[in-house]
């Protein structure tokens, strides 16, 4: 088989037909293989072109696509190359960004160019990132300002709160929720003068988290949902892990239940990041047309290894996302028993 775009018309019409006679015993399927969530709906359809958008707010902010690039890594060896990359990228196509754990800032400023990208965004939206595990220290120390000194030096617009306690507890260096992560966002709240995100990181939350969560004067939730990186995963291969915790691992919420959550309660003007789960552009088109409410599709671990690479196969590989989920909106609607 050849894909040679300089050939005559005819021979490639003519080895474009031999391809479909050889491959067409490959390329059957059966009924049961049908996604049923979408109805198909061709005769409305026109392709995407480059110029092609779909123009979202997001807490106030103007972005072409409703895609946010979630937060991801920070005080390690590739962070920098990593972090410029996905601000680049979030600058160009102008998306939204949340940095990794700026844990490491809060006494030590050596690693700040790591996350000194906010140049690169221009007006995009870009959010520190800090756990709850360190804003309980720092409210027993009285020591709040230590985070709002950071959403500063990192040129923030808001922070990212995440919520992690079976990550924690697998960790075998993790730390210990002494008191519980609701007293903690209150108290921490009193004192912030920006807007506030709150996520869990691979497991999801339920719904009695989640109406606490919509009764705080935060500016969105993180869905951070079951599917995706799974946190307690990652840390009990890190460490040497107990029979006992081990079903731990298996607990959580997809987004799509989380979306049924929030459906079904008070959502406060709350906007969301539905990230977890999201393996394609088809489920986050059909998750953003189910949830009631202003959201965008979090994307984290797949932008790691072209990010890594280089820019251009970050942008590369952005642009074929982009395309599926614009093709997505305009080819397919959500069922609503599916």
């Amino acid at each position: 088989m050849t894909s040679s775009k300089n050939l005559p018309h005819s021979q490639r019409l003519a080895e474009r037909k031999g391809d479909h006679i050889e491959l067409a015993s490959k390329a059957r399927t059966t009924s049961v293989e049908v996604d049923p969530r979408f109805d198909y709906e061709p005769l409305f359809f026109t392709h995407p072109s480059a110029t092609s958008r779909w123009p979202t707010k997001f807490l106030g902010f103007d972005l072409e696509y409703p895609v946010w690039v979630s937060s991801m890594t920070g005080g390690t060896e590739h962070a920098k190359t990593i972090n410029q990359n996905l601000a680049r990228l979030c600058g160009e196509f102008k998306l939204g960004m949340g940095l990794g754990s700026c844990r490491s800032l809060l006494k030590d400023r050596s690693r700040l160019s790591e996350f000194a990208v906010k140049d690169l965004l221009g007006a995009q939206p870009l959010f520190a990132n800090i756990g709850v595990a360190q804003l309980q220290e720092l409210v027993a120390a009285d020591a709040l300002t230590q985070v709002h000194e950071l959403v500063r030096i990192t040129e923030s617009d808001g922070l990212i709160i995440h919520i992690n306690p079976l990550q924690e507890w697998f960790q075998p260096e993790g730390d210990r929720f002494t008191v519980a992560p609701l007293e903690t966002l209150q108290r921490f709240l009193d004192s912030a003068r920006y807007p506030v995100i709150v996520k869990e990181v691979g497991q999801g939350m339920g719904p009695r988290s989640l109406r606490a969560l919509l009764d705080l004067p935060i500016a969105g939730i993180e869905l951070g949902a079951f599917g995706g990186t799974n946190f307690t995963l990652l840390e009990s291969l890190r460490g040497e892990e107990e029979v006992a915790r081990e079903g731990f691992i298996h607990v959580g919420h997809t987004a799509r239940e989380m979306v049924g959550y929030l459906n079904a309660l008070p959502l406060r003007g709350k906007e969301f990041i539905i990230s977890g789960g999201v393996s394609s552009m088809l489920d986050g088109h059909e998750l953003l047309s189910r949830l009631k409410a202003n959201a965008l599709i979090g994307m984290a671990s797949a932008f790691l290894a072209p990010a890594l690479k280089d820019y251009d196969s970050l942008k590369q590989f952005f642009l074929a996302h982009r395309e599926a989920l614009l093709t997505a909106k305009s080819l397919l609607t959500v069922k609503e028993d599916a």
